[in-house]
């Protein structure tokens, strides 16, 4: 599993996704926050505080992670080489979490500058360093878990197809309904009880209580075990490459 993981880590690194993941990520963020002018716009609001970091992240993760995650099976399917890989001394769910493990580990490299953000708004403070650290702690651990289970979701869709872009589309859509479906839905749903189980299904709300430095375990347990459930789902696909 270890050679996996490292083959796919430098396949990111080899080609252009892992620096082109790393410099969208970084200057969408860079520019929402320090560049272009609105409500988003750090200098502007008056406060020191790493807020609107945390609110546009998910959605720019929205986007990268697929496109990080889109090649993990699609490629192996297209070229031929699951068949190779499936007759390897390695267990299909070893394949998946090497594969998760190695999307995650990426975005886990893209969130790392943004300690350069933290470092700028505790400057920014006054008196320098009045910064809620740890409300900025959570929201940290909040983002890592979000892209987590975001490349959990993208690896199962690229184990569905041989096409990347079909890959990615569902991907992105997949990890929108849990971001943001089961909020929208719970609105709509009126029967009593049922709108706080639905929306606890749903990311959002679980990201937001992180969010505000409130590690809860009943919000870990949710983000992991999203990931567990998105993950034997692409143990159970590659089994079924071998029943054919």
């Amino acid at each position: 599993m270890r050679f996996l993981f490292k083959k796919e880590i430098q396949g990111f690194f080899s080609s252009l996704t892992g620096y082109l993941a790393i410099a969208v990520f970084l200057s969408v963020t860079g520019l929402c926050l320090w560049v272009f002018p609105g409500a988003l716009h750090i200098p502007e609001s008056g406060y020191a505080s790493l807020d609107s970091l945390f609110y546009i992240a998910p959605w720019v993760f929205l986007f990268l992670v697929p496109a990080i995650t889109m090649r993990s099976f699609a490629e192996e399917y297209k070229t031929g080489t699951i068949e190779l890989l499936l007759t390897k001394p390695i267990s299909e769910w070893q394949i998946a979490l090497a594969k998760f493990l190695a999307a995650a580990t990426l975005v886990l490299i893209a969130l790392l500058p943004c300690v350069v953000y933290f470092i700028s708004v505790w400057q920014l403070g006054s008196p320098s360093g009045n910064l809620d650290t740890g409300a900025t702690y959570g929201a940290m651990i909040g983002l890592v878990l979000l892209g987590a289970i975001y490349a959990s979701i993208g690896v199962f869709a690229s184990s569905l197809t041989d096409n990347q872009i079909i890959a990615f589309i569902a991907a992105a859509l997949t990890s929108f309904v849990f971001y943001e479906g089961f909020d929208a839905l719970a609105q709509v749903i009126s029967a009593e009880g049922m709108e706080d189980f639905i929306s606890y299904l749903g990311i959002k709300g679980h990201y937001a209580s992180i969010s505000r430095g409130l590690v809860d375990l009943r919000d870990i347990v949710y983000f992991f075990g999203v990931i567990l459930s998105f993950l034997l789902l692409t143990r159970l696909k590659l089994q079924s490459k071998k029943w054919k």
